[in-house]
């Protein structure tokens, strides 16, 4: 099919009135990929879709339960920090990834080496 300057002009007409690409091309005679390519060429105004979907509410993931890492599951890699009460059931340690030769998290190293931890305003001065 050829774009005749009459059937352009019709074109935009039934586009500015919100006519869906379906309708132009049958009142054309055209298909409808070539009322797109033709409209995307022409650089016409985007229309908002007619296919309304509608979002998908985002399931959120259950917290996650911290694991209870206990002293048989500890590796050569794992922080060592005890948490909670030796004699207690729910005993166990940290079991995150260590600092290189420490045996704790770098959280851990900081509130147990004094080097370590992050300095105040104070210390900077000195």
């Amino acid at each position: 099919m050829v774009w005749t300057d009459d059937k352009i002009k019709k074109l935009k007409k039934l586009w500015s009135l919100g006519k869906a690409t379906a309708e132009i091309a049958k009142n054309l005679g055209m298909s409808k990929n070539s009322i797109i390519g033709k409209v995307h060429r022409l650089d016409l105004a985007a229309r908002p879709s007619p296919i309304k979907v509608e979002p998908k509410p985002q399931k959120k993931a259950p917290p996650k339960k911290p694991e209870i890492v206990r002293l048989i599951d500890l590796k050569i890699n794992t922080c060592r920090w005890p948490i909670g009460d030796p004699t207690d059931e729910d005993f166990h340690f940290c079991g995150e990834q260590t600092v290189t030769g420490k045996p704790y998290c770098l959280a851990h190293c900081q509130e147990a080496y004094l080097n370590m931890a992050p300095e105040t305003e104070k210390e900077k001065k000195k």
